[in-house]
């Protein structure tokens, strides 16, 4: 899939969302994006990328790759920063790359979405069955033994992406309940790894639009919610910005 099938795919996606639902739901998230949301969003993700940054470093090892611990959640500020800002979203994964070799940043980005992908289907899957509950709980159990860190680290970025979407919804005034909001988080995340974004933009939105109709709370507060992410998420990668800017001048 090329680069530029991916970002007209998002934009496609993107026009259809702002065709149904008209442009109210992105004037909304704009004006809710107040500072307590921006300051939680940016504190929970300096602890997802430094989660991030351990499991790259993790596995760069793992590969005969050393990566200094502050050296890499720099490179992974850059990259998220890159990602949030450049169409196709892998810019900043690519700018690792060439920086600190391909191979470990590969494996990195692939065992982030694995255990993302495994978790958020587990939990929409296993529903209230105490028998599937049990089973979810030796998995996870299993896999952090055999792999503590690198899931561990996954898990708390991918809680940590969760959370941020619903101190979205809570700043967009959402009045659904946690426990009706998680599975949406959860099918939302799901959907902003599909490989058709422009910087992250398109199913993110298409999804929280149709998922939050079907849930009766409508395709345009979904829009809203999942705009309103996007722009905390982007506001939560300032820094690396600022470290872009500071090589720039540096060099």
């Amino acid at each position: 899939m090329t680069r530029w099938v991916k970002v007209l795919g998002g934009a496609a996606i993107l026009a259809v969302v702002g065709w149904r639902v008209g442009p109210q739901p992105f004037v909304d998230a704009l004006r809710s994006a107040g500072p307590v949301a921006l300051v939680v969003a940016l504190g929970i993700t300096a602890v997802t990328t430094v989660a991030c940054a351990v499991r790259w470093q993790v596995l760069a090892r793992g590969l005969g790759v050393e990566v200094p611990l502050r050296e890499a959640v720099g490179a992974y500020y850059r990259s998220q920063f890159l990602n949030a800002t450049l169409p196709g979203g892998l810019v900043g994964d690519v700018h690792r790359a060439v920086r600190h070799g391909a191979l470990p940043v590969v494996a990195d980005r692939g065992a982030g979405q694995v255990v993302q992908v495994v978790a958020a289907g587990a939990v929409l899957l296993v529903g209230p069955a105490p028998w599937a509950s049990a089973l979810l709980a030796v998995v996870v159990v299993v896999a952090l033994v055999r792999w503590p860190a690198v899931v561990a680290t996954s898990l708390v970025s991918a809680a940590g992406h969760v959370v941020v979407f619903l101190v979205a919804a809570d700043a967009a005034g959402t009045s659904a309940s946690l426990a009706d909001l998680l599975p949406l988080a959860l099918l939302v995340m799901l959907a902003a790894a599909i490989p058709l974004n422009v910087a992250g933009w398109g199913p993110r939105e298409g999804v929280a639009a149709w998922a939050f109709a079907a849930a009766g709370l409508g395709a345009g507060q979904g829009a809203t919610v999942a705009v309103l992410y996007g722009v905390l998420a982007l506001v939560a990668t300032l820094p690396g910005a600022v470290l872009l800017t500071r090589g720039v001048v540096r060099g």
